[in-house]
């Protein structure tokens, strides 16, 4: 097996002395918890199937037993988690997990029912008013109205056990929308106005829309993107954070965070920001921040994290 590189070794001492200084300055021993985002830092595809690493799951493991809490922060929604990973995920913890989902739309636990099936247990929803609805619609009429009818817009209700619902203007596209998004519960096809009823019926906790349109047909519609989350103003996966970390009484000073995208803004109001993969985040820990390949390195570095934390306990 050829050596490793040296600046390879470099950065490994290089982040073993961040986690070192980490744990001896702050409460992390006591108070901290470990928040991790999902796809592409704490879970990978493999072979068409989305996995955790033993060495993620095994040292978040440790790290629970210890005491250290262990929060799930993603954009996916509370169903999806609970039908692609959701038992191994609790196993973690054996206990009810912490999970801030949609974009910070919703944050709950998740919980393991009488009958042995895993489920979730809202804590507080942050839904979206009627006002910012109809500001997507708007968006959305024009882009109809233009002749642009490849898009689909998936809606989050607050009501979990719903899903992922989908809708697209084109009612020759559903067949082919239905096999590519096999996650959702539901797709339909049916005037904006029609949609614009559903939505207010019910609330909403995060919209995202996607368009595949050239540029320049796109540039004509109020600077409409290709792809865009829509949640309530000021909420994201920081304020949902905070939100969880303000009822479990934790201070996110002494906490652990690992994230690997632009929308992974609670790094910035976390202790040790953890930046996973070839990204370079602007968000900065607020004590100190390092950065690991891929989630394989993520659990090495928990797994380092909780021998410093078994040598400051004891």
């Amino acid at each position: 097996m050829p050596a490793e590189p040296a600046y390879a070794t470099m950065l490994h001492e290089l982040i073993d002395h961040t986690l070192r200084d980490f744990v001896r300055g702050s409460r992390f021993a006591k108070e901290g918890a470990v928040v991790t985002d999902l796809d592409g830092t704490a879970v990978h595809e493999f072979e068409g199937h989305i996995v955790i690493p033993d060495a993620v799951s095994h040292s978040l493991k440790h790290l629970r037993d210890r005491g250290r809490p262990v929060i799930l922060n993603s954009l996916r929604f509370p169903l999806n988690v609970i039908r692609t990973f959701g038992r191994e995920w609790y196993a973690i913890s054996n206990a009810p997990l912490p999970l801030v989902s949609l974009n910070g739309g919703t944050i709950g636990h998740l919980v393991e029912t009488r009958e042995g099936e895993i489920a979730f247990e809202e804590i507080q929803a942050f839904p979206l008013t009627a006002t910012e609805i109809d500001e997507v619609l708007v968006g959305v009429q024009g882009l109809v109205d233009g002749g642009v009818d490849d898009l689909v817009l998936f809606y989050y209700p607050r009501d979990w056990t719903q899903g992922e619902l989908i809708w697209t203007p084109a009612p020759d596209r559903l067949a082919e929308v239905r096999a590519k998004y096999l996650s959702a519960t539901r797709v339909t096809s049916f005037p904006v106005e029609t949609l614009r009823a559903e939505l207010h019926a019910q609330q909403i906790c995060m919209i995202f829309l996607l368009i595949n349109a050239e540029e320049d047909r796109l540039m004509a519609y109020q600077h409409a993107k290709r792809s865009s989350f829509v949640t309530h103003e000021g909420i994201d996966k920081l304020s949902g954070l905070e939100a969880m970390a303000g009822h479990l009484g934790l201070d996110l000073t002494h906490a652990v965070g690992a994230g690997d995208t632009p929308m992974d803004s609670f790094l910035k109001g976390i202790g040790l920001a953890v930046h996973v993969g070839d990204l370079d985040l602007e968000y900065k820990g607020l004590t100190g921040t390092v950065k690991v390949r891929d989630s394989l390195e993520l659990g090495g570095l928990l797994t380092r994290l909780g021998h410093l934390l078994h040598g400051e306990r004891h």
